[in-house]
């Protein structure tokens, strides 16, 4: 854990193109490698079935998952929370995040963020087809459990057999290595290197994240620094600016980032004494949020396109809706996460949480306040451009008020 904090504070003060432009691009190629051989697989495993087991019978590829389950056990409601479920492949606002602080400092010319944004978002959309393959159909072939080898049904029943049994993210993620795997054996890999081939997969989007997070973090604790030393006047004022004043440094500001990574990951479990033993799980405390604020994220950047759109006199109708919506379902799924809850799911309040209910709650009013600025300011900012900024025309504003 050390080892990669440290590794995120070096990737995130380099210059993109000298560290995480060309890891990113041996990266794309240990995951298209994996994609292609999944695909395989699966093709193999569609016409000759998966592979052989000790009796030679290869398994027939076929969707072990059931096509319907009406009050699957344990398991929340599926408004707002098959929304939020969905946190990357469909919307994500950690995707805008990365848009805007990585990859456009990576692209030729503006034209080239179309193909590289929409060709990413079809990319991981054809992932998580493969992905659902793998669950649903993959785990079929065979699942080692307790010595015993399940097949079709019961293999995904050993894994889904309620909401609560695959809710960990170690389930989760498992779930996928082994029905993955289980393509890459029909090609005939042995069981080791296939398991081992899926985890790298997985390994290299968590690497991927890791220092791509650490670096946004960054650029959000320098812009916070400065706008709050440069907010108000007098002598309380200038001492708050004078002790912000190192965050505003690349150094400092990464510093912070990996100091408060350091402190949530050391967290120990709940009801487990601090020991180096149980150090490294705290991040897991903070995971349920991530579906909830990543496609709330999501909508606030829809209310930000919007804006520059609407700043410019051009339509905003195709966007308002999707705007509205994302912004609905991840503010009523943390409501119910927060206070109502179920008896399968009881509320974090109810469970007697903390960290969660304070950073849900902070998130929700903060939420709030951006709707509030933006039905204030709506009406009245039509046709003005910010200042120095280009619009669609490519003239600046003072250009414009020149003219």
């Amino acid at each position: 854990m050390l080892v990669l904090l440290g590794y995120s504070y070096i990737a995130s003060v380099l210059p993109v193109w000298t560290l995480l432009q060309p890891r990113d691009y041996i990266n794309s190629l240990q995951l298209i490698s994996a994609l292609g051989l999944i695909v395989l697989g699966l093709m193999v495993a569609a016409l000759y079935g998966g592979a052989p087991l000790a009796d030679g019978f290869r398994p027939e590829l076929a969707m072990a998952a059931p096509q319907v389950n009406w009050s699957p056990s344990g398991a929340p409601l599926i408004f707002p929370f098959l929304f939020i479920t969905i946190a990357c492949g469909a919307i994500s606002g950690f995707h805008c995040l990365v848009s805007s602080g990585t990859s456009s400092k990576q692209i030729m010319n503006e034209p080239d963020a179309r193909f590289v944004g929409y060709g990413g978002m079809l990319t991981e959309g054809f992932l998580a087809t493969l992905v659902i393959l793998a669950c649903g159909a993959g785990l079929g072939l065979g699942v080692v459990v307790e010595g015993q080898t399940l097949l079709g049904n019961a293999a995904w029943e050993s894994r889904y057999d309620s909401w609560g049994a695959a809710g960990s993210l170690g389930a989760k993620v498992g779930a996928f290595v082994l029905g993955a795997a289980n393509f890459l054996q029909a090609l005939g890999l042995s069981s080791e290197a296939s398991v081992a081939l899926m985890g790298v997969l997985v390994a290299s989007f968590a690497g991927t994240t890791l220092d791509t997070a650490c670096r946004l973090q960054r650029y959000v604790v320098q812009e916070l620094a400065s706008t709050l030393r440069g907010a108000g006047a007098g002598e309380a004022s200038g001492k708050v600016g004078k002790a912000l004043a190192w965050m505003q440094n690349k150094h400092g500001a990464t510093i912070f980032a990996v100091l408060i990574a350091a402190a949530l990951a050391a967290v120990p479990p709940a009801g487990k004494g601090w020991s180096m033993a149980n150090a490294g799980t705290g991040g897991l405390l903070l995971w349920p949020l991530f579906g909830a604020t990543n496609q709330l994220l999501a909508g606030l950047a829809f209310l930000v396109i919007a804006f520059y759109l609407w700043r410019r006199d051009r339509p905003v109708w195709f966007i308002i809706l999707p705007m509205i919506f994302m912004m609905i379902m991840p503010f009523w799924a943390m409501i119910w996460q927060l206070f109502i809850g179920s008896t399968d799911n009881p509320s974090w309040v109810s469970q007697g949480k903390v960290l969660l209910p304070a950073i849900g709650l902070a998130t929700i009013l903060l939420e709030v306040w951006m709707v509030i600025e933006a039905i204030r300011m709506f009406p009245s900012v039509k046709g003005v451009i910010e200042e120095n900024a280009l619009d669609l025309k490519g003239a600046s504003s003072m250009d414009a008020a020149k003219a």
